[in-house]
């Protein structure tokens, strides 16, 4: 535990970025997973499911959850696939 006023500070906003940091990054997965769940079953809702995956995976890359060729390249291997099912 940290005796510094500062260090106490420092302390609860690292917890406050932790669990915001892993909100987003378990929003992002999420928005992968069932796009991908779709693609693989064939649903008629894909390109809905995939413009939610960009869209959590380009506020994760913005906030600096992961970086943003991470975040390019796991949108071009979903849009490949998703683009093959068409």
């Amino acid at each position: 535990m940290p005796n510094k006023r500062n260090a106490l500070k420092a302390l609860r906003q690292t917890k406050k970025r932790a669990t915001r940091n892993l909100a987003r990054k378990d929003a992002f997965k999420k928005a992968v997973k069932t796009a991908n769940k779709a693609i693989e079953a064939g649903e008629k809702d894909l390109k809905e499911l995939a413009r939610m995956a960009q869209k959590t995976l380009d506020k994760a890359a913005k906030a600096g959850v992961i970086k943003k060729r991470t975040a390019a390249r796991k949108l071009s291997r979903l849009m490949k696939k998703a683009n093959k099912v068409k």
